[in-house]
């Protein structure tokens, strides 16, 4: 599947970046492949179709610039006229929602985590689509099947995930006594209160978050043997492993820099880039912009996973990008072909190389992709996809579990705890209360 040429393997320094594979080809280039592409593909548009995709903002400024050439050039070769909106992390879901309550206003949503497992029965089988792609990109990984299938079919295709990984600052780590990450929690506790104390503080987003809390939080469950449900989708929220982790993130929490119950997804990357945190947990976008504009930042940073839990195992629940296409478009083909089309491998490792690290595919063959070796600070993000789970954990993910997450049961429980607006048996009863209503 792979199709670099020895000079496009080839990623050249530019101004302190990387020029990407993706900033050497030309419109008429991918032009030219589009049409040949439509001429032989299996989805054949609806006359005079018309796409309104929308999609998270950029994190990632070359990432968006690529993605829109493959849009560009899918229309021209087509005919198909496909509308790209952007919206925040927090505002993806609400819109869904509203369109799939509607039945109108979107054909695709490019989202987060579990979409498309919020309502199921509104979302077009997309299975041959799945089923295309995996000849083509070298097979699906199992989160990638967990993302996207529901009850035997594709309800989504997982295009991406971006790792929520630790990003930190290597002097600020090495005066607070540590020479290298360390890899278990206790290590890591020790971490974050001897940057604290350094006047070097860490800070991890706890409130409405959608990327950033959520993620981090799951692990910390996951990392102490708690789990939000069993095998069998039972509710187990509720136990001594739960309040383990409650009290670890708060021993996490009042060492971090304050405002952390109130950011959103970009509060940590502006005050990393500003000088003023120096550990957080994040996609590799606050690297991707340190070389732009604070080489001196970039220089003295760099990556690594979350600590293994008390079992000595990683577990790790990275942002998932999953995109759907509603039932009720009147235009299916259309939306098949787009979907297709834009995960070829002749345009999609040239984007996966402009993300820069932040789209790790959920398709096996593109982790040969020479942007994860490129620079060894991009290499721990390029498994993200492989290794992740999903917001059920060790359940099966269904609707319940993506209303869990849409609703931040879990991140609500370790922020009310940490906050002192309630004692661990009390977050653990309401969140259990909530988690109740959801899985009936």
């Amino acid at each position: 599947m792979n199709s670099f040429t020895p000079d496009r393997r080839s990623l050249l320094k530019a101004g302190g970046g990387l020029l990407t594979a993706a900033a050497t080809m030309s419109a008429d280039q991918l032009l030219g492949y589009a049409k040949a592409w439509a001429q032989a593909a299996p989805w054949k548009p609806e006359a005079g179709a018309k796409i309104n995709l929308l999609r998270w903002k950029r994190f990632v400024e070359s990432e968006d610039v690529a993605f829109m050439k493959i849009v560009d050039a899918f229309q021209k070769a087509t005919g198909v006229t496909v509308n790209v909106s952007n919206e925040s992390y927090d505002d993806i879901q609400p819109k869904a929602s509203v369109a799939a309550n509607t039945g109108q206003g979107l054909d695709m949503v490019w989202g987060l985590y579990s979409l498309p497992f919020l309502f199921p029965n509104k979302c077009t089988d997309m299975t041959d689509v799945a089923d295309y792609l995996a000849q083509k990109g070298g097979g699906w990984t199992k989160s990638g099947e967990a993302y996207g299938k529901f009850d035997g079919k594709w309800i989504g295709i997982p295009v991406a995930a971006t790792g929520a990984l630790i990003n930190y600052r290597v002097a600020a780590m090495e005066k607070a006594g540590h020479k290298e990450f360390p890899k278990d929690l206790d290590g890591f506790a020790d971490l974050v209160k001897g940057l604290n104390k350094n006047g070097t503080p860490a800070g991890m987003a706890i409130g409405h978050a959608s990327g950033d809390a959520n993620t981090w939080l799951h692990w910390a469950l996951w990392a102490h043997g708690g789990n939000l449900i069993d095998a069998n989708n039972k509710v187990v929220l509720n136990s001594p492993e739960t309040a383990k982790a409650l009290e670890y993130v708060k021993g996490l929490y009042d060492n971090f820099i304050p405002g952390t119950a109130s950011w959103n997804d970009s509060s940590n990357n502006k005050a990393f880039l500003a000088g003023q945190l120096y550990l957080t947990v994040n996609g590799i976008s606050i690297y991707v912009t340190a070389r732009k504009e604070n080489p001196q930042i970039a220089e003295d940073m760099n990556h690594s996973d979350l600590p293994a839990g008390l079992d000595g195992k990683v577990r790790e629940m990275n942002l998932g990008f999953p995109i759907l296409v509603f039932n009720f478009t009147k235009f299916p083909q259309a939306c098949k072909a787009f979907t297709a089309f834009m995960m070829e491998p002749e345009q999609f490792n040239p984007w996966v190389e402009a993300a820069q690290g932040y789209l790790s595919p959920f398709l096996a063959g593109f982790s040969k992709n020479p942007i994860w070796t490129a620079d060894p600070k991009n290499t721990p993000y390029r498994n993200v996809a492989e290794v992740s789970l999903t917001p059920a954990g060790i359940g099966k993910m269904g609707e319940n579990a993506a209303a869990a997450i849409a609703d931040f049961v879990l991140v609500d429980m370790f922020a009310n705890f940490c906050t002192g607006r309630e004692d661990v048996k009390t977050a653990m009863t309401s969140a259990e209360r909530s988690a109740k209503r959801i899985f009936r």
